[in-house]
């Protein structure tokens, strides 16, 4: 699998994703500015794979300057967190991953500028090899509930573009199929941005892996013919009510799980978990542009030029429709309030 973020000595090198399949581009990232814009208009997109993005960002931000006290240091790191927090709202893993290098930092504020700075860099690199054993490990633990010879439905993209590592949901899916577990898998189209379409589709087919796209409003249809054995989500950020916010569509799919009887699990590191929001109605849903429903990739247009639109990049899955969520940790079940608690403890 090809990493959608690497770091290459001096600057960060992404994967383009929003020029996936037609063309692998990666993008020569050196400036905070740049991370910034990378992550709004997503060219770097999936939760973990945004926190460990802008890990690096923060670093190339503190690179700007090269000297100055340590109180310097770190007027300059808040005010270069609190701006690429504003990139994305809904992805929980961006603030989790800045707040845990600033935590760390922390502990050295007597250090000069110049060891701050290294140790940053080194941090974000930790951060980075941090998510890829954590996707691995959720990758082993959701094996648990795979049926042999699954027929599994997943939507938008969590796999190696998503994360820093096999991925959550899609690293589930690849392990399946590894072990020889997996018939098929079924890959939502996910509009109006089609990630599932272009990214996961394009990393199952380039991994050798069995799937067929569905457009989203066929996923009811497929269920009712009892061609999904479990459907697997990611999530972007799950309250402490193991309520989860994921792609807009995802509360969709996990109702129409319920009625036909089919598991639906969520997939995601400990890190998306937000327990200072204590339901997921609380959970901040970013609003996209308009014309990302009016257009193709901004081109073709599908409807009247101005007609207003209702744009919310994600929704939330209600705790009682998920039948666990598997993370790092193992697989927490309901009553989710308690259970979450309790592995947070551990």
């Amino acid at each position: 699998m090809i990493p959608a973020v690497s770091w290459q000595k001096n600057y960060l090198q992404l994967i383009d994703q929003t020029r996936l399949p037609e063309e692998t581009l990666f993008l020569r990232i050196e400036t905070i500015g740049e991370v910034f814009e990378a992550i709004r208009q997503l060219k770097v997109r999936g939760a973990p794979a945004i926190g460990i993005t802008a890990g690096y960002g923060l670093f190339l931000g503190m690179r700007e300057v090269q000297s100055g006290s340590g109180k310097d240091f770190f007027e300059r790191l808040d005010q270069q967190i609190a701006y690429l927090a504003s990139a994305r709202p809904t992805a929980v893993n961006l603030f989790w991953a800045m707040e845990s290098l600033r935590r760390r930092l922390g502990a050295m504020a007597d250090a000069p500028w110049e060891r701050l700075l290294d140790t940053l860099l080194e941090l974000a690199i930790e951060l980075h090899q941090d998510d890829r054993q954590r996707c691995e490990d959720i990758a082993d633990h959701g094996q648990a509930v795979v049926p042999e010879q699954a027929r599994i439905l997943t939507i938008c993209n969590t796999g190696a573009l998503a994360t820093g590592g096999i991925g959550t949901a899609l690293g589930v899916i690849f392990r399946a199929f590894q072990r020889g577990r997996l018939r098929e898998v079924y890959a939502s189209e996910t509009r109006p941005v089609l990630q599932g379409a272009r990214l996961t589709v394009w990393e199952l087919v380039t991994a050798g892996v069995p799937v067929q796209l569905i457009s989203d409003n066929m996923a009811a249809a497929l269920m009712q013919q009892k061609k999904t054995d479990l459907v697997i989500a990611g999530a972007d950020r799950i309250a402490a009510d193991g309520a989860a916010a994921n792609k807009i569509g995802t509360y969709s799919l996990a109702v129409l799980a319920q009625y036909h009887q089919v598991p639906f699990y969520i997939a995601a590191p400990l890190s998306t978990f937000d327990l200072q929001i204590s339901r997921g109605h609380h959970i901040p849903i970013e609003m996209r542009p308009a014309d990302e429903i009016r257009r193709v990739f901004d081109q073709c247009l599908i409807t009247v030029p101005d007609v207003p639109c209702w744009n919310p990049a994600f929704d939330v899955t209600p705790p009682e429709l998920i039948s666990g969520i598997i993370t790092e940790k193992g697989i927490i079940r309901p009553p989710y309030p308690e259970n979450i608690q309790q592995i947070f403890q551990q």
